[in-house]
């Protein structure tokens, strides 16, 4: 791996990390140990997977960014997220979507109960 490749995904990590500050203090917390469990796990991958992993991620910050505004705070949580398209979801492995479901249970609260 080239030290170029290491500084762009050490510059694209504490970019998200300090997005993660315009968030309400849960989803700041929830976001910042899900990118630092989802980085640390990719740490080793193949290169087609860290092309694909450093694309989405960096989608991810530029919608983040865009949708925090330049205060860096949203207006409402209305404004935070977006849905998946269904070409994506059928690229996720099953281990992904038991992720995806958590995380959805974690932003949720643990008492609520999701609706399908």
């Amino acid at each position: 791996m080239c030290l170029a490749h290491v500084q762009r995904v050490r510059i694209l990590y504490k970019t998200i990390l300090r997005l993660h500050r315009g968030l309400p203090k849960e989803l700041h917390s929830l976001g910042n140990q899900y990118v630092k469990d989802e980085f640390r796990r990719h740490k080793t991958c193949s290169n087609q997977e860290a092309s694909l992993f450093m694309h989405e991620w960096t989608d991810y910050a530029i919608t983040l960014a865009n949708q925090l505004g330049v205060k860096g705070k949203p207006k409402s949580l209305d404004n935070i997220g977006g849905n998946l398209d269904l070409p994506k979801l059928d690229d996720f492995r099953d281990e992904q979507i038991a992720q995806l479901y958590e995380l959805l249970l974690a932003t949720k609260g643990s008492d609520e109960k999701c609706s399908n």
